[in-house]
């Protein structure tokens, strides 16, 4: 196992690593910090947030205030909600541009809202949503508590930056929910980042709480083709406090029938230490029964190595 580390990252990058390796977190050396359980508390950071290592994002083909959960039934999006909670699932991520507010709302009326951590985003560029006026953080925050039904939202994120300047560009957002924070109205703030330029600026910022980044080994709708140089990125937000949320493991969907690549990629981030907790965008039950039981054979394996 004296091949280096880049040589590795790049042939992941190629979609060949996981034929050379039966376990990727042998492979890079790395030190699991979790426990078997893939719902098991984990902490965001330093953002004082606690919820499951394993969460549950509700914008699967989002854009529009819609998504896979608003088309479908609504009765089987909320039992898919019900039983993500019942399985163990805590942390549930919605966004403006998802329109699934008040679909937790409904779901709030059957899951204990004081035992969720709630995530949403407010997109602040053009598109994605209706109106063409953006408005104030604090007015956007106040109707999403509204469509939530819920008195405190845990984690508020400005959605899907790419400018390397967002902190200077809506610095004046960011002081509204430094206030909204101040009050108690929301317990967190962050960015969800589609841009390396936008990440290290993430990290470069003592503002962001929480950041989502987007992880997997091949490079697969990440910010960087090149897994090693986003790594790189996240290990420095982890390492200066930020809570970091992985998504995108299954490259967006692209290889959701590939079941080793799955195994690889889960194997992968867990592996890195740097990744605090990762969200899968799920649309049935059994999706989250088959995943919760691939992170566990992921941790057991290598708590048994």
């Amino acid at each position: 196992m004296d091949i280096k580390r880049r040589k590795f990252l790049a042939a992941l990058t190629l979609g060949t690593g996981y034929l050379m390796f039966r376990n990727p977190l042998a492979a890079l050396g790395s030190n699991l910090k979790y426990s078997t359980d893939p719902f098991q508390t984990v902490r965001l950071g330093k953002s004082g947030l606690e919820t499951t290592l394993l969460g549950m994002g509700t914008g699967v083909n989002a854009g529009g205030r819609e998504s896979f959960l608003t088309r479908q039934d609504k009765n089987k999006s909320l039992a898919l909600l019900e039983h993500a909670y019942e399985k163990g699932i805590r942390f549930f991520d919605c966004a403006d541009s998802y329109g699934t507010h008040p679909l937790m709302a409904e779901a709030f009326k059957v899951l204990p809202r004081e035992k969720l951590t709630v995530s949403s985003k407010i997109w602040m560029t053009k598109g994605n949503i209706p109106e063409a006026d953006r408005g104030d953080a604090d007015v956007v925050v106040d109707r999403f508590r509204r469509e939530l039904n819920t008195d405190y939202i845990d984690l508020v994120q400005i959605h899907c930056m790419t400018d390397k300047n967002w902190t200077n560009k809506f610095k004046a957002q960011m002081d509204i929910m430094d206030r909204l924070k101040s009050k108690g109205i929301i317990r967190a703030h962050g960015v969800s980042v589609h841009s390396l330029e936008a990440m290290k600026a993430a990290a470069d910022s003592e503002w962001a709480d929480v950041v989502h980044v987007r992880i997997n080994p091949y490079g697969i709708a990440m910010d960087d083709h090149d897994p090693d140089e986003v790594i790189t990125v996240i290990h420095e937000l982890h390492n200066k406090g930020k809570g970091v949320i992985g998504m995108k493991l299954v490259g967006n969907g692209i290889y959701r029938d590939d079941n080793e690549k799955i195994d690889h990629s889960i194997r992968f981030v867990l592996g890195l230490g740097s990744v605090d907790m990762m969200i899968v965008g799920f649309e049935e039950p059994g999706q989250v029964d088959n995943f919760a039981g691939r992170v566990q054979a992921a941790l057991k394996e290598e708590r048994e190595s």
